[in-house]
């Protein structure tokens, strides 16, 4: 690596944005350089090299119309980047980079030698393909190539200013694309299911945690219930990422719709706290997005999370669903609530052996709040 390459690495490193890459077909020296420079903690959250047929299919689900394709490489920049905010630390942007290529190998190649580089943001998608002159360089020089260009499209997603060399002649122009999202965009693909969720950072002082303790509800409206709830459940874990996680889809309802989600966001903006939206209601899928979280929630959930009824009434899908829940390492921090005029707390019910350990009690003298958003709403005569 020239000091040209290593200012670029140490630019990208000092940048608060958190990466996932997955890279196939070339640009291996990218990594190696990545990894090589201290503070590659700072960006790489995780790297993948699906580099055999099977192992790029069972990446994307699917057989692609071309492995080496710029549509390859969007599709594995879009999947890197769903990765990247399930790893990331609310609050800090993240990328998903997507590469594939087909350079200079043991056979002479009937096509071109070319690569196709992706990134993914929160509000844009770039790509670029760059067609090579054959003949020209060895494989690993086109490898450098292929690198140093990863790293150019890193730099440009995470909005650092670098000096970029990019070794190509002047008959190698990249072919780029770029389209911009907005907001409204944004939503519209989380509720389609092409993003998984959004964070909007609204705490003002992040704190640098791994687990996320999560507080789920439709929060229509959100009230100083929930605000104290949560702040409870942190001074009782001592440590965590505090934050609030609305669903865009529910499970019985249509969708939020985008203005919808706008109205209940700026409820947390007020407020000044974390809330993140997801698109699945259910919590076995919510400990899946939100692996190593510990879940804030009344005991009438808990109760439902138990009962074999929601599972078709079979005891045992029950029990391997929340077993499934406690292989990610999620918790359940459960408070009392009021039910059908009784006062209920987590040792009211009968809890399986297996995960008695995954459900913990929030004590009634910690924190007690009988009010519900269904009766604030009646009391504002919403209903």
């Amino acid at each position: 690596m020239d000091a040209s390459a290593r200012a670029m690495v140490e630019a990208i490193h000092t940048n608060p944005t958190q990466a996932v890459l997955y890279l196939s077909g070339g640009a291996s020296q990218a990594l190696g350089w990545l990894m090589s420079v201290p503070g590659a903690s700072n960006t790489v959250l995780e790297a993948v090299v699906p580099y055999s047929r099977m192992s790029m299919i069972q990446l994307l689900g699917k057989v692609p119309g071309k492995f080496a394709s710029r549509q390859t490489a969007e599709d594995m920049a879009l999947m890197a980047y769903n990765r990247a905010l399930k790893l990331s630390q609310p609050g800090f942007p993240v990328l998903g980079v997507g590469f594939t290529g087909s350079l200079t190998s043991t056979r002479p190649k009937l096509g071109d030698h070319r690569f196709h580089v992706s990134t993914r943001t929160a509000n844009q998608l770039w790509a670029s393909t760059v067609t090579l002159s054959k003949g020209l360089r060895t494989r690993e020089q086109e490898d450098r190539v292929s690198s140093l260009f990863v790293l150019k499209a890193i730099a440009y997603a995470s909005k650092v200013p670098t000096t970029f060399v990019s070794e190509l002649i002047d008959s190698e122009v990249p072919e780029e694309f770029e389209m911009q999202f907005n907001e409204d965009q944004e939503l519209e693909q989380l509720i389609n299911g092409q993003i998984c969720f959004k964070v909007y950072p609204f705490l003002s002082d992040m704190p640098r945690a791994e687990r996320k303790i999560i507080l789920s509800g439709s929060f229509n409206p959100l009230h100083d219930g929930h605000l104290k709830l949560l702040e409870v459940t942190t001074s009782i874990l001592g440590e965590g990422y505090p934050c609030f996680e609305l669903s865009a889809v529910n499970a019985d309802k249509p969708p939020l719709t985008v203005s919808q989600i706008k109205e209940r966001v700026r409820q947390f903006e007020k407020v000044g706290k974390t809330v993140i939206i997801s698109n699945q209601p259910y919590f076995y899928k919510k400990a899946e997005l939100f692996p190593g979280s510990a879940f804030v929630i009344g005991v009438d959930t808990a109760a439902r999370l138990i009962n074999p009824k929601y599972y078709g009434g079979d005891y045992g899908r029950m029990l391997e669903t929340l077993c499934g829940c406690k292989s990610t390492g999620c918790l359940f921090l459960v408070g009392g609530r009021n039910i059908d005029g009784d006062f209920k707390v987590l040792e009211d019910f009968d809890i399986p052996e297996e995960l008695k350990d995954m459900f913990i009690p929030i004590p009634a003298e910690k924190f007690r709040m009988d009010i519900s958003s269904t009766e604030i709403r009646k009391n504002q005569g919403i209903l």
